[in-house]
């Protein structure tokens, strides 16, 4: 895919908002601390947090039961072993690994709800 279309007249700036539903806002920010490595870099409102992972890139989580546990993002890293390595000095181990035929490694974690979050690697 090439961005932007052919045809658009003018240079798009492109901002990533991902977003992860929970049940209960307060339950699931102190593990989305824990696996993010930090506080959130802002809070939209009283039941939303985001987290910038790079300049114009973030994921948050937001407070809406009807919807929460349906996630599925994974954030490519350049090193996935010390990430995997972060995280669990932080208490949380991935739920599965996987390695895809290219080689191409993915740690997947999953919090309370069953919202997935992958980080992915080059081949090791």
């Amino acid at each position: 895919m090439v961005w932007p279309p052919q045809g658009y007249d003018r240079p798009v700036t492109l901002d990533l908002y991902a977003g992860i539903c929970v049940t209960n806002y307060a339950a699931a920010r102190p593990w989305y601390e824990r696996l993010l490595g930090s506080e959130p870099s802002f809070l939209a409102h009283e039941t939303e947090a985001v987290w910038e992972l790079a300049e114009h890139r973030s994921i948050f989580i937001v407070e809406d039961a009807e919807r929460a546990g349906h996630a599925l993002h994974t954030i490519f890293v350049d090193d996935l072993d010390s990430l995997v390595s972060e995280i669990a000095s932080r208490g949380i181990s991935p739920a599965e690994h996987e390695t895809y035929s290219s080689g191409v490694r993915k740690a997947i974690y999953r919090d309370a709800e069953g919202n997935e979050i992958g980080f992915g690697g080059a081949p090791g």
